[in-house]
């Protein structure tokens, strides 16, 4: 069974505030940023976010560096990303613009794709994932 999807970051508190805003998960028990101004020991190390059926976690793990995926030319390869749906041509332009408001950069745009409508982003380390339209699933 698959326990997590581990993402390296070079500020993993960042990274995973962008993935809870985005997909609408929850931190692990323990795991939650603390007050202003106080010390993050768990942002410098390790962050899981957990999904609200409590199933699927992505994790952060805290990297000196991080040299970021130069997708699609290939110098960089990816060597992994996430694939995120929506059910409707409707929901995908209402993510993009939340994505990028979140601070996702656009990477590709085949949202007039008449068998699989979807956008490229990079999220803010770098990280490339996909949104795409499938019909008939739940979110």
């Amino acid at each position: 069974m698959l326990r997590s999807v581990v993402l390296d970051a070079t500020d993993a508190r960042a990274l995973a505030e962008f993935y809870r805003e985005l997909l609408g998960y929850r931190y692990r028990a323990g795991d939650e940023a603390p007050p202003p101004g106080d010390p993050d020991p768990k942002g410098s190390d390790w962050l899981v976010l957990v999904a609200p059926d409590g199933q699927v976690r992505l994790a952060f793990q805290q990297v000196d560096g991080l040299q970021r995926s130069t997708w699609p030319d290939g110098v960089v390869p990816q060597q992994l990303h996430l694939d995120l749906s929506v059910v409707s041509r409707e929901d995908l332009a209402d993510q993009h613009r939340r994505i990028v408001s979140l601070g996702g950069r656009h990477l590709a745009d085949r949202s007039e794709d008449p068998e699989e409508p979807l956008h490229v982003y990079a999220d803010p380390s770098g990280h490339p994932f996909c949104v795409l339209v499938v019909s008939g699933i739940r979110p």
